[in-house]
């Protein structure tokens, strides 16, 4: 089965039905399955051949997301990236990941022409765009990229384990790793949706998020039942709200950041949301009031847990799951990731590997065909997640005596802001590249908008100062405004244990308490910068 698949199973059911939708203008199924034959076509005449991989940098875009089954189509490796990140750290990924060909929008036109003399391998440069002459001297025009193969044959050659998408994530080093997700791997996150989940005839699927995280995967499915993709260019709440009752969405995923933000908006409570099925969140913690809170104002929320390398359902919670028999919410479950999923096996292990009792806590570890089968050229950290014949996810849990599933910490150096993973060694890299910082400590702590929010402490070098606002520009320059600090502190020196390793332990203590004392931002920045 091929990442193409779910797009013809689709088209089997009709193929004049919706299935991209932007702006209110539909890409019919049968247009897309052209469309990703032209792709195929267009990549094989390139040069790219079965394994070879392609990004494809975009915003959410119908067109862009049609070329992911046309990558799929050649046999090739597709390989999102994300436009939220740096230009360095796209540069690093297509870099690692091989990239042969990368698909853009002229959007990025800059910072694709930043990168490309840095990437030797990337000998095919395609612009997405209306016209045939708009590609220039940076790369091939799409529509003329196409024409060219237009009576090219392709046949498709894909194999169960075959890889089909390497997606780029960080990593305790802060170094980026390649999750090698193969079509076993899709095929069973589909199927695990398809049964855990309320569908009830064609479904109509809000994107919002980003295509290139959660939001894309889920597509899948809907497509595999005929339905239609209605995506959002780029966030925003209003209309959102719009869009479901205009288009009568089922289902619509996003992490609690944005449903914070949904709660919040002043349209919420007079707009119809009867016809949703299934609102998924995930990708970050949420507050359990703010859940309850969404029940009541929202309706059917549904929790999916996962992670890149064991894509997005390793324990699930389906709206039903969030009431009592008697229709009341069951708060005393709202905390939980709900429970592990059919195709999937869940054990709380410790650090020798073993079980242990039920409700105690240990490392979330899990087996099944969900699970990816590696990181791409990265032997040594696929043997470290891998150990014990358990894939490790790096979260600490413990499943109650229901057989739900409980997050209780995460990897020792991940903050999970707004639905993104954040390392803090990379952040740290970044703050450490400043002339006047001498150390430095990175860490998560709890925000109600963004789920966490980063948090820096800093030990300058002597008879140095530094501008707090400067410092956090200077940072984003280098890894983005996802993983730039949102709140700085400058300390004389930094707890440290006998053997002069930083205590993260006593600055996330000592935060915790200021955070308490409800004191502002602001304030926070005047404070420690005199």
């Amino acid at each position: 089965m091929s990442l193409t698949f779910y797009l013809d199973k689709g088209a089997s059911l009709g193929p004049e039905a919706p299935c991209l939708t932007l702006d209110g203008t539909s890409l019919s199924y049968g247009e897309v399955v052209e469309l990703s034959h032209a792709v195929a076509r267009a990549l094989r005449r390139s040069g790219v051949e079965p394994g070879d991989k392609v990004g494809i940098l975009s915003a959410n875009d119908p067109t862009a997301f049609s070329c992911v089954f046309g990558i799929a189509r050649a046999g090739a490796v597709w390989c999102p990236i994300n436009p939220r990140n740096a230009a360095g750290e796209n540069a690093e990924l297509l870099d690692l990941f091989d990239c042969s060909a990368l698909i853009f929008q002229p959007a990025f036109d800059e910072l694709v022409t930043a990168i490309v003399p840095e990437l030797p391998k990337l000998t095919t440069l395609v612009r997405l765009g209306d016209g045939a002459d708009d590609g220039g001297d940076l790369a091939q025009a799409f529509d003329s990229w196409l024409d060219a193969a237009r009576d090219d044959p392709c046949a498709e050659a894909m194999q169960p384990e075959d890889v089909v998408a390497l997606v780029g994530t960080g990593g305790t080093t802060g170094r980026p790793k390649g999750v090698m997700l193969t079509d076993r791997n899709i095929e069973a996150m589909s199927a695990i949706t398809l049964m855990s989940y309320p569908f009830e005839g064609r479904p109509v699927y809000l994107a919002q998020a980003p295509l290139t995280h959660a939001a894309g995967v889920l597509c899948f499915p809907i497509l595999a039942r005929g339905g239609e993709v209605v995506i959002m260019a780029k966030p925003d709440i209003g209309r959102f709200l719009e869009l479901i009752e205009r288009h009568r969405v089922t289902h619509t995923f996003l992490p609690p950041t944005l449903i914070y933000m949904v709660l919040g908006h002043a349209a919420l409570d007079s707009t119809d949301l009867s016809s949703l099925q299934c609102f998924w969140y995930g990708a970050a913690p949420i507050s359990a009031a703010r859940l309850a809170e969404a029940l009541d104002r929202i309706g059917p929320m549904a929790q999916l847990f996962g992670q890149s390398e064991a894509p997005m359902m390793i324990s699930t919670m389906s709206p039903a799951e969030h009431r009592l028999p008697d229709g009341s919410i069951n708060t005393a479950r709202l905390s939980s990731a709900g429970r592990p999923s059919p195709l999937v096996t869940v054990a709380i292990l410790d650090r020798q590997g073993l079980p242990v009792p039920r409700g105690e806590r240990g490392e979330i570890c899990v087996r099944g065909s969900l699970v990816m089968v590696g990181y791409y050229r990265n032997p040594e950290a696929t043997a470290e997640a891998s150990a014990h014949g358990w894939h490790h996810t790096g979260d600490i849990g413990f499943l109650d005596e229901d057989g739900y599933l409980y997050i209780v910490d995460r990897a020792k150096d991940m903050v999970i802001t707004g639905g993104f993973n954040v390392y803090s060694a990379e952040v740290e890299q970044a703050l450490m590249a400043h002339d006047a910082v001498r150390d430095c400590a990175v860490i998560g702590l709890p925000d109600e908008k963004w789920g966490e929010r980063v948090a820096a402490v800093i030990q300058l070098r002597p008879d140095t100062a530094i501008d707090v606002d400067e410092l956090i520009a200077f940072v984003k320059q280098r890894i983005g405004s996802v993983k730039a600090p949102k709140q700085v502190e400058i300390w004389a020196d930094l707890p440290r244990s006998t053997v002069g390793k930083v205590l993260k332990t006593e600055i996330r203590l000592t935060l915790a308490g200021r955070q308490r004392n409800h004191r502002s931002l602001p304030e926070r920045r005047k404070e420690s910068a005199s």
